[in-house]
């Protein structure tokens, strides 16, 4: 994208952002994008060029949590030094916000802000996992982002074997959007192009080693993105980013490549799950109780439909995982200290009562 023809509306600055930085007062400064983010540094772009920013002393002693720093896709208002060098003196109200959490970590991880579509990358060699897919899913809809299904690396398994998993995944997730590439053969490259539009901000998520900088490479038509390949043995191998990073594709798309991630925790996603397994909401509304857990108690129509074979059954085990994965995160320290022991029982007890459904 060159900058001498680069304008904020290139780079997804519209009325919404606009609305906002006169709402908190930052009209005396110019705007900026976020577009990487090393530690305590930021890369930033608008149409003067790009700058490396920091935040003021003053924000990191105010600032509570990791949400009140600046992350990739943010919009900022700057102050231009010399050196092509600036410091950020506020972030405007974000969009959408896809965030995760770590199970050993108090606070939520910002994976991106300010995204329109996030693509899910399933590779079709080493861990495909529905399961993963509906945690990321959750992820998307609780940011309020449009999530697409990519199944990659199609060239490694029979054509027959991948109709099988697609139709699975519409029985399952069936307003889900499923694009099926490969960027040894091409397929579906054309078909993923056609999503991205100008101005519009997309980011790729998945485990290590699915292929989501490798299909960035293609959509840029170059190898910007440096990958490590995957050992011919364990099938193991590593991304060699370990920052996240916005990319400026032909047609005015911006993209974000993520690290993979092996933990994909669930942080106050009601609203996610309620979207992702609606037909379970719809039928709790039936339950004999309207606070069911739908694990245990008399006359509920969730575990009624399990045992009928009227609902799938892996759905339902994610599902009550997710749900108290969500509220256990919910809790504070000391709730969780009192509740540990008891969660575990929790898990233990539903894993048993599971096995009763055959």
């Amino acid at each position: 994208m060159d900058n001498k023809k680069i304008t904020l509306e290139d780079l997804g600055y519209n009325e919404f952002f606009e609305s906002s930085r006169v709402s908190l007062g930052l009209t005396e400064y110019p705007v900026a994008r976020v577009v990487a983010e090393y530690r305590e540094v930021y890369r930033v772009r608008n149409k003067k060029g790009e700058f490396l920013a920091r935040v003021t002393g003053k924000h990191m002693f105010t600032a509570e949590k990791r949400e009140d720093y600046p992350a990739v896709g943010d919009w900022v208002t700057i102050e231009e030094l010399a050196g092509n060098k600036a410091i950020v003196r506020g972030i405007l109200t974000r969009k959408t916000i896809l965030m995760k959490k770590y199970s050993n970590k108090q606070e939520n991880q910002i994976i991106a802000v300010n995204i329109d579509m996030a693509f899910i990358v399933e590779s079709m060699d080493r861990d495909y996992n529905l399961n993963r897919f509906e945690r990321f899913f959750v992820l998307a809809i609780e940011g309020n982002i449009t999530p697409v299904m990519i199944l990659n690396k199609t060239d490694l398994i029979p054509k027959t074997e991948l109709d099988n998993r697609i139709d699975k995944i519409k029985d399952r997730f069936s307003s889900i959007n499923i694009i099926a590439t490969s960027t040894v053969t091409r397929e579906g490259l054309e078909e993923l192009r056609n999503h991205i539009e100008k101005g519009k901000t997309y980011c790729f998520l998945g485990s290590s080693g699915v292929g989501k900088s490798s299909l960035i490479n293609r959509l840029l038509q170059k190898d910007e993105i440096k990958t490590r390949e995957m050992g011919l043995v364990t099938g193991k191998g590593k991304h060699t980013t370990t920052t996240r990073e916005m990319y400026f594709l032909e047609n005015g798309g911006l993209v974000v490549d993520n690290p993979g991630t092996r933990e994909v925790g669930i942080a106050d996603s009601d609203v996610g799950i309620e979207v992702v397994f609606d037909e379970i909401s719809r039928l709790s509304k039936e339950c004999r109780y309207s606070d069911c857990t739908h694990m245990h108690e008399p006359g509920c129509i969730v575990r009624k439909a399990v045992e009928e074979e009227k609902f799938d059954k892996d759905k339902y085990t994610n599902f009550i995982k997710l749900k108290k994965e969500a509220e256990f995160y919910k809790m504070t320290n000391v709730e969780k200290r009192k509740k540990d022991r008891k969660f575990g029982r929790f898990i233990k007890k539903a894993k048993k009562s599971l096995k009763i459904i055959k």
